[in-house]
């Protein structure tokens, strides 16, 4: 069925979470939304503890910077006030609104305000309107950037260096800290009575202008154009409406609410906004009117790439002439650091705070090993990413080898350089009694028959993801080599071609050659 024959979904979303509990073949599955991915250390010892008291004992982390836990037994319900797991959550901060705990889906850029800030270069711009906007502002022109070439899958790109969506010269960095932008969205959304209608599937995306989040499909995005500007995005579309970059929640919320709005109008049920035929551009036509902001002027769409894997490694973070800087923060229980102070920043500096981000292979984190990150998280944060990593700002830079060989003998990965880098997997049997194959455990063994890579820092890796059945769920975007079960081995495929392979050796032996390992 294509878009343009879409009449509606036949149900409505069914996404688990907290209180919404999915029943799997493994028992209830829990989803709990981390908006932003932040996360305290008190947080992340509140969610090791729960998963073992109430689940599987294990944290599995999604695509969208979200946590869930397996194996709830039958004390916890599908829904009601007697979720014990829920009730722990809601005790720890996770669950501050039961009418709106499934749609606060988050996305927000990693590393913003952690790795220095860029000094934009920003491409020339015809003169534009200066009518005020809803805003009480003039409206900012708008023009073509200079071609950045961002569509070439082998530029390096968001955390791993590169031009930002709009040919702003970024070095990988962001724009602008949208930090602050995080909790303002989560508070303002949360206390819109009829925004709890949205579906669960819903997302929002906060790029600080790297453009590391921006490609990853959420449905309402605003990245960053310059340090006070933004552009609102619609289902990764440009919708060519530039907005204060401090306005940047309004915007989202009215794109919002134009979604159902839209959905109203047609009396149709659909999950997200790139299911509507044409439904970026009535959308964006609803937030114009709504905030009254005048017609969109020529302009050139910035086109945001997909980023496949996140921070890996020890993170630097630099001022805007390449010198070392330290990050500080406010640090303890229930608080997150702040990343806006800085160590001195001459020249020669070289700090005494750095970042580390860390690959949890398969997504999933045993509840000792997230009680080991929440002991090596000195910064006071720990933020969650959607390419199911973990980065720990703010720590020591003299403890920061010991912190990192500590996660690593735990069974998580801090070189850039793993095979773990960019190999997702299902669920899988035992969990979804869909799948034919136990995927996690063969990804394991395939990633151990893996020859040593030749990977390094910054370089592109091709994504693999292992599928207990066609459906191929969680399946990330962009260009991926799916290996998928067919009950007597697995068929791998990759751009448009097949290979099926009859045992684990075979088929680890074909996705080592399809990633360039041998």
């Amino acid at each position: 069925m294509s878009i343009a024959d879409f009449s509606g979904r036949s149900r409505l979303d069914a996404c688990p979470g907290a209180l919404q509990v999915h029943p799997a073949a493994d028992g209830g599955l829990a989803r709990v939304r981390i908006p932003g991915g932040r996360l305290t250390p008190y947080q992340l010892r509140e969610l090791a503890d729960a998963a073992t008291a109430y689940g599987n004992g294990v944290i599995e982390l999604t695509s969208r910077a979200n946590v869930q836990v397996r194996g709830l037994g039958p004390e916890n319900p599908e829904s009601g006030p007697e979720n014990g797991f829920a009730a722990r959550m809601a005790r720890a901060g996770l669950l501050p609104s039961a009418t709106h705990e499934r749609i606060r889906n988050i996305l927000a850029s990693p590393l913003t305000g952690v790795d220095g800030p860029a000094e934009p270069n920003e491409p020339g711009r015809p003169a534009g309107s200066a009518e005020p906007n809803k805003f009480g502002r003039p409206n900012r022109p708008t023009g073509p950037p200079e071609p950045s070439g961002i569509n070439e899958p082998s530029r390096p790109s968001g955390p791993n260096g590169g031009d930002a969506p709009n040919g702003t010269k970024t070095n990988g960095r962001g724009i602008a800290d949208i930090t602050p932008l995080i909790g303002e969205l989560d508070r303002r959304l949360c206390a819109r009575p009829a925004l709890a209608a949205l579906p669960g599937r819903f997302m929002f995306a906060l790029d600080d202008g790297r453009g590391d989040v921006a490609g990853l499909g959420a449905d309402a995005t605003i990245l960053p154009t310059a340090p006070d500007e933004a552009a609102l995005l619609l289902a990764g579309t440009d919708t060519g409406l530039r907005v204060p970059l401090d306005e940047a929640v309004t915007v989202l919320l009215a794109a919002a609410e134009a979604f159902l709005d839209e959905l109203a109008t047609r009396d149709v049920t659909a999950w997200r906004i790139a299911e509507l035929p044409d439904g970026p551009s009535r959308i964006a036509t609803r937030v114009r009117t709504a905030l009254g902001l005048p017609d969109t002027p020529p302009f050139e769409p910035v086109r945001p790439h997909v980023v496949t894997s996140g921070p890996v490694g020890v993170i630097e973070s630099t001022d805007r002439r390449g010198n070392r800087t330290g990050v500080t923060g406010e640090t303890g229980p229930g608080k997150a650091a702040g990343h806006g102070d800085r160590d001195t920043d001459g020249p020669g500096n070289e700090g005494t705070r750095v970042a580390l981000g860390v690959a949890i292979p398969l997504g999933r984190l045993t509840s000792a090993q997230a009680l080991l990150l929440a002991d090596a998280a000195s910064g006071g944060e720990i933020r969650l990413t959607p390419w199911r990593g973990v980065v720990l700002p703010g720590l020591d830079r003299a403890e920061v080898t010991g912190t990192a060989a500590r996660l690593e003998a735990a069974g998580l990965v801090v070189d850039p350089a793993s095979p773990w880098i960019g190999v997702t997997a299902c669920t899988g049997r035992p969990g979804c009694a869909k799948s034919l194959a136990d995927v996690q455990a063969d990804a394991a063994t395939a990633i151990g028959m893996a020859p040593p890579s030749t990977m390094g820092p910054g370089t592109d890796t091709l994504p693999v993801h292992w599928a207990g059945c066609a459906r191929r769920c969680g399946r990330p975007r962009g260009r991926v080599a799916d290996v998928i079960a067919t009950g007597d081995g697995y068929r791998l495929e990759l751009d448009g071609t097949a290979l099926t392979c009859s045992g684990i050796e075979e088929t680890a032996a074909a996705v080592a050659a399809a990633r360039g390992e041998m």
